[in-house]
């Protein structure tokens, strides 16, 4: 792993000196645990990242999945991995005790899994088994979680999510999966109303493999209505828990095969280490008792699979986010060694360069250091966000109702922007990464190139750049008549009054308040006519830029952190407070361009005709 003691060194000021995390120890759930315990689960994935990961980063980048007509094999490292991860206890961290957890904070989980996203996000670290677990752990029957949840957080079974279908793409409203019920008496199978499922989803992650024993994919589909046809739109979808191989109601193996069937694997960019699939559910390949038709049970009530699913969504959202940091973090920390190690050029006196004197390492020239600097400032305040949010999430499950409320409101508002700011501006910090390493950087002698080509899905996986600012411009910043805005504009105006108060900080308060400002008269002005149509053709700028004051502010916040007289005697301090410097210099002073076409409801992109591109 590259650098991981500036990584831990990090983590560790994030967690305990700003964001407080020791003191959630004092909550009934957490007062088993202490600084020793968190520590201790860090030291353990942290070890586990490095011996079972990082070392195989570039194997299962070459060599890919592949399907020999029964199975798909991967690389032994991956099953090594996996079962390393599995052991650990680390799928089961945040649940109860009395089903086998360790009830750790989010933020504690959160932090220990960014070691795997570091060392190997394409290995992965069974995101998706955790959050498929998770979802029926709520809306499960009993016995759903007891075969299929319990499985899944003891790693003998894993997990997907299998939403996005070929001819739909992410607009579930057209999905045309359908789910019929299996004949008499379906409506009292012990393991949920039986159905049979035919259609196929496209871009399943994990969605075949052999490192579990069984695959439990969770699927969105369609009841058809009393006249056989499909229900437009989203208020017909349901969820069905479709386990690969059938099981009993112990959840051991039947022997049966599930009728879901392997169409193809896609061959990507990056995240080659992880399938991903398309899957033909009910075509017939594996009938089940001679009737083709996938066997899926039902998950909560018909026709509400996507309020079900989006509690899997939005977690596997923030984890994308976290991916997106810990990419950019390795891009970081590799194209930092680098710099302190290539020697090339001379720098420029008063008469010019001296081609007689020695050449000198790169990190010594300004444009170098101002690479260097983007990509701190980018992926170390993204990696804050992150950690805010998952303590977030801590508040809104541990904390009082008033405490609770109004985490919910800041995870509607900031949940969009913890998934795409730092999928584009890690990615950023990605191709800068490569631009230090010069044409080297271009070559797999090095592993930037990689990390590139890892983190360039995730402003496209979970919810595209340009849905993510439509659900922040069109719906989290006006629900709830725009509480959840308000309550962040609060969170923001907080830290300003404190941070004035500092004359080293007064000149990035200032700053702040009024970028605050700026995004309150653009959302304002974005919404004047009330129309949509004017609205939302700029809410990707208006998502840059709201991300960007949001990054400000965890820089300002950040920066409060630290003591007044060690920010000129301390590394890490002065680090911290030369990439806050650099946001506020370089990064927030973008936002009046972006702000501009949102405020003034500019139509050039929309009113594009076709025919003139």
């Amino acid at each position: 792993m590259t650098d991981p003691m500036s990584l831990r060194s990090t983590l560790d000021f994030l967690l305990y000196d700003w964001l407080q995390a020791e003191s959630l120890n004092q909550r009934e759930r957490f007062a088993d645990h202490s600084r020793e315990t968190f520590d201790a689960v860090m030291d353990t994935c942290e070890r586990i990242a490095r011996e079972k990961y990082a070392p195989f980063n570039r194997t299962v980048d070459i060599e890919e999945p592949r399907f020999d007509g029964e199975k798909v094999i991967l690389p032994q490292c991956t099953h090594d991995a996996n079962r390393a991860y599995a052991e650990s206890g680390m799928l089961s961290a945040a649940q109860d005790y009395d089903e086998g957890g360790m009830q750790l904070p989010y933020i504690i989980e959160a932090a220990a899994n960014s070691f795997f996203g570091m060392a190997s996000v394409s290995i992965g670290s069974s995101l998706l088994t955790k959050g498929n677990a998770n979802l029926l752990m709520v809306h499960g029957t009993e016995l759903q979680k007891e075969v299929f949840a319990r499985n899944e957080f003891a790693g003998r079974f894993s997990g997907t999510m299998c939403l996005s279908e070929p001819q739909a793409g992410s607009s579930l409203s057209d999905i045309t999966t359908r789910a019929v019920p299996d004949g008499e008496g379906a409506e009292n199978d012990p393991l949920g109303p039986r159905y049979r499922l035919k259609g196929n989803k496209m871009w399943i992650s994990s969605g075949e493999h052999e490192l579990t024993e069984n695959i439990i994919h969770l699927v969105l589909a369609k009841i058809p209505g009393p006249d056989g046809k499909l229900i437009p739109g989203t208020r017909g979808i349901s969820l069905f828990v479709v386990p690969k191989k059938l099981v009993d109601t112990q959840g051991q193996l039947t022997g049966v095969r599930n009728d879901v069937a392997l169409a193809g694997l896609n061959h990507k960019l990056g995240w080659r280490g992880t399938t991903n699939t398309l899957l033909n559910f009910g075509e017939g390949k594996f009938p089940v008792e001679g009737q083709p038709g996938a066997v899926g049970y039902l998950v909560g009530k018909p026709h509400e699979g996507l309020r079900c699913m989006f509690h899997m969504m939005n977690e596997a959202r923030i984890g994308v986010g976290t991916a997106a940091v810990m990419l950019g973090l390795a891009g970081y920390y590799a194209s930092l060694d680098y710099a302190r190690n290539r020697p090339q050029g001379r720098p420029v006196g008063p008469a010019g360069k001296d081609s007689s004197q020695p050449q000198v390492r790169i990190i010594e020239h300004a444009d170098v250091k101002r690479m260097l600097l983007a990509q701190k400032s980018y992926c170390e305040g993204a990696l804050a966000l992150e950690l805010y949010c998952a303590r977030l999430v801590d508040e809104q499950h541990t904390g009082d109702a008033a405490t609770a409320d109004e985490a919910r409101l800041l995870l509607e508002v900031l949940t969009p922007i913890a998934k795409s700011w730092p999928s584009e501006w890690c990615l950023e910090a990605n191709s800068l990464a490569i631009q230090i390493h010069g044409g080297y950087g271009y070559t797999r002698d090095f592993p930037v190139e990689q990390y590139w080509r890892d983190n360039r899905l995730n402003m496209i996986h979970e919810g595209t750049h340009g849905i993510q600012a439509t659900d922040l411009l069109g719906r989290k910043v006006l629900m709830e008549g725009g509480k959840g805005l308000q309550l962040l504009a609060a969170r923001i105006n907080g830290t300003i009054e404190r941070a004035i108060q500092r004359p080293d900080l007064a000149g990035w308060a200032n700053a702040l308040g009024q970028a605050l400002q700026q995004v309150g008269s653009a959302t304002k002005a974005a919404w004047a006519t009330g129309d949509p149509a004017d609205a939302l053709p700029n809410a990707v700028p208006y998502m840059q830029a709201f991300g960007h004051m949001v990054l400000a502010w965890i820089w300002l916040d950040v920066s409060l952190a630290a003591p007044l007289d060690a920010s000129n005697s301390i590394a890490p301090s002065v680090g911290r407070t030369r990439a806050t410097a650099y946001f506020y210099h370089y990064e927030l002073p973008k936002i009046g361009a972006w702000l501009q076409v949102v405020a003034q409801r500019d139509l050039t992109c929309a009113g594009m005709p076709e025919e003139a591109f």
